[in-house]
């Protein structure tokens, strides 16, 4: 890179990194983004720069690929419900030993001393209900987040790496949605923003053409997408956690394509972000 690209490219970062210095940001980090290895440590080191830039990290991972694989292994069948995985007792068990041991803690090794994993059992992070709207076994509704360890983690500058299994009142554990969560942490931190890392492009007019993506919407017009079926599937709690996150003042929520290299980056500071941005008319 010549001298004037780089001095045009940290000039165009500036306002952007003052912007963010102290703010939280939350990172939902899903997709191929995390079954491929260059990319996975692309992901961490852009994460530990945003930290050393003074930026407030949380991650919010899933784990889908890693439970399919170990479900496969012994020989069941893994099954989705709106989105949703079913997840009964044995199903359980695989979930809670995948996500919070095997995965999250390769995440916690690639960020150089800086991660810490935890997941919603720790400190009784999460506390759940279990969904009741429709039968999906051991996955439970977020009830309230306790940000006490996450809070002290921030404050010593390091990563909190959040697996996705939370408990009742009376120590059941339950699975729940990446993107569920992602959101509700978000607003139980007051994060300034919301990432989505996932493997498509954004949200698309047709799932299987990425020169349909849709760059903006507002949050009103996500009934309309769904009944049209352009929010469907996996998309559904998706979207359905950055609403939620936007009514309850996250600032900022965004889709992006963790695909691309450093996608993280260009849509933290410049003003060559890509993907869907979710915002709420009136507080743009």
């Amino acid at each position: 890179m010549k001298n004037e690209e780089m001095a045009l490219l940290f000039s165009e970062a500036t306002p952007y990194i003052q912007k963010y210095h102290g703010k939280t940001l939350v990172i939902k980090y899903g997709g191929n983004a995390m079954v491929n290895e260059e990319l996975k440590l692309a992901v961490m080191n852009d994460l530990v720069t945003l930290t050393l830039l003074g930026v407030r990290v949380v991650l919010v991972h899933g784990g889908g690929p890693a439970i399919n694989q170990m479900l496969a292994r012994v020989g069941k069948e893994s099954r989705f419900v709106g989105g949703l995985r079913y997840t009964d007792a044995e199903t359980m068990s695989i979930v809670q030993q995948v996500l919070a041991g095997q995965v999250n803690k390769d995440l916690v090794a690639l960020l150089k001393g800086r991660g810490v994993g935890l997941c919603g059992l720790d400190g009784h992070t999460i506390t759940c209900s279990r969904k009741t709207d429709v039968d999906l076994g051991y996955v439970g509704n977020v009830e309230k987040v306790d940000t006490t360890l996450i809070e002290h983690l921030l404050s010593d500058g390091f990563i909190p790496v959040i697996a996705t299994v939370g408990m009742d009142e009376n120590g059941i554990a339950y699975n729940i949605n990446a993107d569920t969560a992602a959101a509700a942490i978000a607003i139980a931190l007051h994060a300034e923003k919301l990432v989505s890392m996932t493997d498509i492009a954004g949200l698309l007019y047709d799932k299987d053409d990425e020169s349909t993506l849709i760059p903006e919407v507002e949050i009103s017009e996500i009934a309309g997408y769904k009944e049209n079926g352009v929010i469907s599937g996996g998309m559904i709690p998706k979207i359905e956690g950055m609403a939620d996150a936007i009514y309850e003042g996250v600032h900022e929520a965004v889709i992006i394509d963790g695909r691309v290299p450093h996608s993280v980056l260009l849509e933290m500071f410049s003003n060559r972000g890509s993907g869907t941005l979710f915002y709420r008319r009136g507080s743009r």
